[in-house]
């Protein structure tokens, strides 16, 4: 039986296990972090194609009691003025639309999800080096331990670790020009319905908002911030700090946002946002790169998890029907590069639309609503339709012309 090291214990990880699993191969999870899913990320968007994904590997069920459905999204100016609405995705045939769910929720059920498969999920196991050995790899830990396995793969986000082993010269995550800001209100009088999103382009930032079941308004900000911040810089100048930016950015703008974050308890988490617009090489020497290791996109995009989700079962695909790993490797980056990619670009372009200028935003502001009335929902049928068959074969020319 084969058997595979995968790196990262994150949302891609668990998920590579257990189609590697499905697939006929034995995986072993390493995670750098001492324990399980800590509150780190606040929330994030699972659209419908991701939960598609899921359902194709059997899972679809472990995000039924930790997730709250998000079907819309209205955008506002910072005026107030409504520029239009659009779906988050057309449902699925049972009805499911996009959810939206705390990261460290989803991390958990994945994980507890794949330990119930059997799956062995190893945590303070931080990868410092892989060597090629006859018929497969050896991954070298920081705790002097290794690990030895016909291929590895690396879903160990965007400061991976196997992609420099990989490509010692690849390119570095680049840098989004706004942070993020997000956390968890209580329950308030605020415009919308409960499970849509309402986004604001504000003057000076976007805020954008959702109510969900039980009342409480889950929110995140993103204001501009153009240089790339060194490590440390943002944490050490205090929530105090943000509250009191964030105050300032939405003064001006017709929003419940600065109600929202004063009602807000406790601290606030910053984070800088990257991406990583086209990664050179995404797999050598019987190891491979799926998710943020491989194409990471900003927030904006909403379809991070997605994407990290669709390789996982994709590359179950591709092992399971092509015994040789690294052209199982090639014709999984085939079925997957162009696809990725444009959700990247795409993420970087809603990035900056956020953070227009004074001419920029009446342009905005004015063109808007003519493109989400006339391409709004039709524009994200290839995003959110893609389907994926685990039944169907996986050729050596898969993916082939797909761009």
């Amino acid at each position: 039986m084969r058997t595979a090291l995968v790196i990262g214990a994150g949302i891609a990880g668990p998920v590579a296990a257990i189609a590697l699993q499905r697939a006929g191969i034995t995986p072993t999870v390493y995670e750098a972090r001492e324990g399980t899913a800590d509150e780190r990320g606040a929330f994030l968007t699972l659209q419908v194609n991701g939960i598609d994904a899921l359902r194709t590997l059997g899972i679809g069920r472990v995000i039924e009691a930790i997730g709250f459905a998000t079907p819309s999204m209205r955008f506002r100016s910072g005026t107030g003025k409504v520029l239009g609405e659009v779906s988050t995705g057309a449902a699925l045939a049972d009805g499911t639309v996009g959810v939206t769910l705390k990261r460290s929720d989803l991390y958990r059920a994945l994980g507890d999800e794949a330990r119930r498969r059997g799956v062995t999920i190893e945590h303070g196991r931080r990868l410092v080096d892989v060597r090629p050995v006859p018929g497969g790899v050896r991954a070298e830990f920081a705790d002097g331990t290794t690990a030895a396995a016909d291929l590895l793969v690396g879903a160990d986000g965007i400061r991976s670790r196997v992609r420099q082993v990989i490509d010692p010269e690849a390119a570095s995550a680049r840098y989004v020009p706004v942070l993020n800001i997000g956390g968890f209100a209580p329950p308030m009088d605020v415009d919308g319905v409960r499970g849509g999103y309402e986004m604001v382009f504000g003057k000076r930032a976007f805020f954008g908002y959702a109510v969900a079941p039980d009342g409480t308004v889950w929110w995140f900000a993103n204001p501009p911030h153009r240089s790339e911040p060194a490590p440390g810089e943002l944490s050490a100048l205090g929530t105090a700090h943000w509250r009191a930016r964030l105050d300032e950015l939405f003064a001006g703008d017709r929003t419940p946002a600065r109600a929202i974050i004063d009602a807000t308890p406790g601290e606030l988490e910053v984070r800088a946002t990257y991406d990583l617009p086209s990664v050179r090489r995404w797999h050598r020497d019987r190891m491979v790169l799926i998710g943020d290791a491989a194409h990471a996109t900003s927030p904006s995009s909403g379809q991070g998890a997605s994407m990290a989700i669709e390789d996982a079962v994709e590359l179950g695909r591709c092992l399971r029907d092509m015994p040789d790993p690294d052209a199982a490797f090639a014709a999984f980056e085939r079925l997957r590069r162009s696809r990725v990619e444009q959700v990247v670009a795409d993420g970087a372009r809603s990035s900056n639309v956020k953070t227009a200028g004074p001419v920029a935003r009446v342009l905005r502001d004015a063109l808007l609503p003519i493109f989400l009335r006339r391409h709004g929902d039709r524009a994200a049928t290839w995003l959110h339709g893609h389907h994926i068959d685990w039944d169907a074969p996986v050729t050596v020319n898969a993916g082939a012309g797909i761009g």
